[in-house]
């Protein structure tokens, strides 16, 4: 998004938020008259039950003006006394680049200035002797047409020549090389450059090339690498938990766009995205499928009904809900509530157990019962009694009816039972945050490039931003996974081939 759009958002926004407090006074005003008479009529203290909805009135504006032009982040200030430094910081110190080509530059003096400037005699180079520094620099990166010349062989006695084979195509008789296609594919959905803006580029860089062109590659691509991406599915259903979660998608095919959404399901390894056009149970229970380990989702109730027990005797997933959208609406609710500071310091402690929790999943089958056994052992004696406390903490607790404070103790008791799941099993995670983070990918791109224009370009999309985020959970770069797996699927189509871990 350039800076002129930005700028342009940004009034957009504040229009937006001039208008509703515009409203919200008027609404006062007519309120005001409407719950007096109301009260009147069946005489109650107009006063007290105006007050209340005055009151939730400011705190639904408030919460709207912060989520418009407030910060996002959930950090609560720190009482702790900090101990001042000594000395102040002068920066961390140049940063090591292991990975870097090193170039060699040596500057000699100029032919002129070759003259001792004490007795006037001629300088000769010291050998050996240099004062050195290092600088970072960039070569611009050149695209180059590569004319493949196949050589042909013929025997003495006249048989049919022999030409050496010709090396795998992305498309055949296609003009562009297969790690072309991979460039371009990391650079829409990993790094999230519109084709649009790619052509821009490349052009500058002096290769002509239409954004219609660049897309065919990726659908190619994307139909040599499908059998490995609908593999992750199965990959992931291998896991005792995963997480689940949504967001929307935008299918630019009709007009402004319609709302599609992205459906993630998630291991501790591996990622499957797929977006379909609907948010409903029923498609929440085509995500799911027949999975039967723990979903750790949000308190979206789509979850809630997927994994119901139906009369066809399947065995449901079961679901555990999450502790960070719990604390994020306690702490909306803080600059209202004060009382919200207790339970947000006791999910505090919550947290501080889970950071000293030894991980599981990259453990052999061997290792793995000791450590999970320490798990539960660990949170039974330092979590239970902090999650007992925040429940009786919250069992007393009054607060105005359709305040953020009542809807944040409304939310949190009712997936009570979920949230309790990670006490008795070692290998739930607290939070449901693993997921929010491998689709933090899809949230930039659709910021980029606004979503997709056709449903073949929401398949291509869910394919590469899979691929790629299982390929960095797993620490193979994506890039020379797309070609490892590409190049398989050419040479033989029904080649599945998934990133290798790199531990």
């Amino acid at each position: 998004m350039t800076r002129v759009e930005q700028l342009r958002d940004l009034e957009t926004a504040k229009q937006v938020a001039s208008l509703l407090e515009a409203e919200d006074a008027r609404l006062h005003q007519r309120l005001e008259a409407l719950v007096a008479e109301n009260a009147r009529l069946k005489g109650e203290d107009a006063q007290t039950r105006l007050q209340l909805e005055l009151e939730g009135l400011k705190e639904q504006l408030a919460l709207l003006q912060k989520r418009l032009f407030g910060a996002s982040s959930e950090k609560r200030g720190d009482s702790s006394p900090k101990t001042p430094r000594t000395k102040p910081q002068r920066g961390h110190g140049p940063t090591a680049q292991p990975e870097l080509k090193v170039q060699e530059v040596l500057l000699p003096l100029a032919e002129a200035d070759r003259v001792c400037g004490l007795c006037g005699s001629g300088l000769h180079a010291w050998e050996g002797q240099t004062e050195d520094c290092e600088e970072l620099t960039v070569v611009e990166r050149s695209f180059v047409l590569r004319r493949v010349r196949r050589q042909k062989y013929r025997c003495h006695q006249g048989c049919t020549p022999v030409t050496a084979p010709a090396p795998p195509r992305l498309i055949a008789g296609g003009r562009y090389s297969l790690e072309f296609a991979v460039y371009v594919a990391l650079m829409k959905y990993g790094f999230h450059l519109p084709l649009a803006r790619q052509q821009r580029l490349y052009l500058r860089e002096s290769l002509v090339v239409e954004a219609q062109t660049l897309w065919d590659q990726l659908d190619a691509l994307a139909s040599h690498l499908q059998k490995s991406y609908e593999a992750l599915l199965a990959e992931v259903f291998t896991s005792p938990v995963i997480h689940a979660d949504e967001t929307y998608w935008l299918l630019l095919e009709k007009g402004p766009g319609t709302k599609w959404y992205a459906w993630t399901v998630a291991s501790p390894d591996t990622v499957f995205h797929r977006i379909l056009p609907s948010r409903s149970a029923a498609t929440a229970k085509t995500v799911l499928g027949e999975y039967a380990g723990v979903v750790l989702v949000d308190g979206y109730a789509a979850y809630q009904t997927a994994t119901k027990s139906g009369a066809d005797g399947t065995v449901p997933a079961t679901l555990a809900f999450c502790w960070a959208h719990v604390r994020r609406k306690f702490f909306e609710a803080k600059q209202f509530a004060p009382a919200c500071e207790q339970v947000l310091e006791l999910i505090g402690q919550l947290y501080a157990v889970e950071a000293d929790l030894p991980e599981w999943y990259a453990l052999s089958k061997e290792e793995r019962p000791a450590v999970l056994a320490q798990r539960r052992a660990v949170r039974q004696q330092h979590s239970a009694p902090v999650v007992e406390r925040i429940h009786q903490w919250a069992l007393v607790q009054r607060a105005i009816p359709g305040s953020a404070f009542r809807k944040a103790l409304a939310y949190m008791l009712k997936l009570w039972n979920g949230l309790t799941v990670f006490l008795d099993d070692p290998v739930v995670p607290i939070d449901n945050n693993h997921v929010e983070r491998q689709m933090r990918d899809m949230v930039m791109g659709r910021k980029n490039h606004y979503g997709s224009k056709s449903k073949r370009g929401t398949e291509v999309a869910a394919l590469f931003y899979s691929l790629i985020e299982t390929a960095r959970l797993r620490g193979e770069e994506p890039g020379h996974y797309l070609r490892r797996a590409a190049l398989a699927a050419i040479q033989n189509p029904d080649a599945v081939t998934l990133p290798e871990s790199q531990d």
